[in-house]
């Protein structure tokens, strides 16, 4: 028998063994900013430490990987979402919180260990536009690949 738990982990009562699937639901988080410019310096800086670039923008837009933002008009609202991002260990969770503060962001939560599960440790901040952002590292766990790639098919 398997226990679901909160955001998809779920244990073996056997073990304890914590079994979960990344990447599988999400194709893509759409934020709306109140003011793109400062979003944008609070994403650079804050995925930076991360060790992810925004590679992909246009005017009014900023896309990097499942994350798109855009600026609000008067037809749409800044967006209010929790969004958590990776990290490789508790140094990046600690530099992350550090570089959020320094780009405009707000503490939500200093980086420590968090009950959700055993090794979960984590730190939080609003964005810019008042987005709950986290930073998590789940500990030590093996990765089946790094990322997926999706390449459109020929007359697709």
């Amino acid at each position: 028998m398997i226990i679901p738990a909160p955001a998809g982990i779920f244990f073996e009562p056997k073990d304890a063994r914590m079994i979960y699937h990344a990447g599988r639901l999400i194709d893509h988080v759409h934020l709306r900013a109140r003011n793109l410019p400062n979003t944008r310096f609070f994403y650079e800086t804050v995925l930076a430490v991360l060790g992810i670039r925004i590679e992909v923008s246009g005017e009014g837009w900023f896309q990097v990987d499942e994350l798109f933002v855009d600026a609000a008009d008067a037809k749409s609202v800044p967006t209010h979402v929790h969004l958590a991002f990776q990290a490789k260990d508790r140094s990046m969770v600690d530099a992350f919180h550090a570089a959020a503060l320094r780009a405009g962001g707000t503490d939500n939560g200093t980086p420590g260990e968090r009950d959700y599960h055993p090794g979960y440790y984590a730190a939080f901040v609003l964005d810019p536009d008042g987005n709950n952002i986290e930073a998590v590292y789940h500990g030590p766990v093996r990765r089946s690949a790094d990322s997926i790639v999706l390449e459109p098919l020929p007359g697709g």
